[in-house]
C-alpha cells in the first residue's frame, strides 16, 4: 500500500473496520442475514459484491462529468445493473448450484444501500481510482462480516463447514444437538 496516497489508503481501508458498512453502518443487512448460512453462498456473495461494487464505481467516477444531475440516480442503477446481470450470468453458468442458493440475493445487489450509496457519496466526487479502491474496501468491510457470521452458522447449525463435519460424531453421541435456529433467517441474530 506504499503507493498510495493517503486518501486513497483511507479509502480502501476505513470501511474494513473503522466505518464498516454492516457493524456500524447497518447496511445491506437484509442480504446479509439471507446469505450467511453457509460459508460457500457467503464466499460467492462477498465475490460478486467485490465485483459490482468495485467496477461500479470506477465506472461511475469515469462517467461522473458527463452525467446530467437530473438524472445520475438512473444512470447509476443502469451501470450497477448492467453488472449484477453479467456477475448473476457468470454465476449461472459456472457456479449454478451455488447460484440457486443465492437465488433473488444476487439480484438485489442492484438496490443494495452500500452499492448505490458508495456510488453516490464517493464515486460522484472522486477520481476513478479512488472509487474503486472505496468499493473494494466496502465490499471487502461487507464480505468480512458475512463470512465470520456464516462461519459460526454454519458450525453452529449444521455442525459442518463447506460440508466437511466439524462437530465430531462422539460430540452427537455424547448428546450434543446442532442449533437449528442457526441455519434459518433469525439465526444471524
Amino acid at each position: 500500500m506504499a503507493f498510495l496516497d493517503k486518501k486513497s489508503k483511507q479509502a480502501f481501508t476505513d470501511p474494513l473496520s473503522a466505518n464498516n458498512p454492516i457493524t456500524l453502518q447497518v447496511l445491506g443487512i437484509c442480504s446479509a442475514l439471507a446469505v450467511t448460512v453457509k460459508m460457500d453462498t457467503a464466499v460467492v456473495m462477498t465475490l460478486a459484491v467485490v465485483a459490482v461494487l468495485s467496477i461500479s464505481n470506477m465506472l461511475i467516477a469515469l462517467l461522473r462529468n458527463l452525467i446530467p444531475g437530473k438524472v445520475r440516480i438512473i444512470v447509476q442503477l443502469s451501470v450497477i445493473a448492467s453488472l449484477v446481470i453479467i456477475t448473476d450470468q457468470i454465476l449461472k453458468a459456472y457456479m449454478y448450484d451455488i447460484s440457486k442458493q443465492l437465488s433473488v440475493f444476487v439480484g438485489l445487489i442492484i438496490t443494495n444501500c452500500i452499492v448505490m450509496g458508495r456510488a453516490e457519496a464517493f464515486a460522484m466526487q472522486n477520481s476513478p481510482g479512488k472509487s474503486f479502491l472505496d468499493g473494494l474496501g466496502n465490499a471487502l468491510g461487507y464480505g468480512g462480516i458475512l463470512i465470520v457470521v456464516s462461519f459460526f452458522r454454519e458450525i453452529l447449525g449444521s455442525g459442518t463447514l463447506y460440508g466437511f463435519q466439524i462437530i465430531p460424531e462422539s460430540a452427537y453421541a455424547a448428546g450434543y444437538e446442532n442449533m437449528g435456529l442457526m441455519v434459518l433467517s433469525p439465526g444471524a441474530f
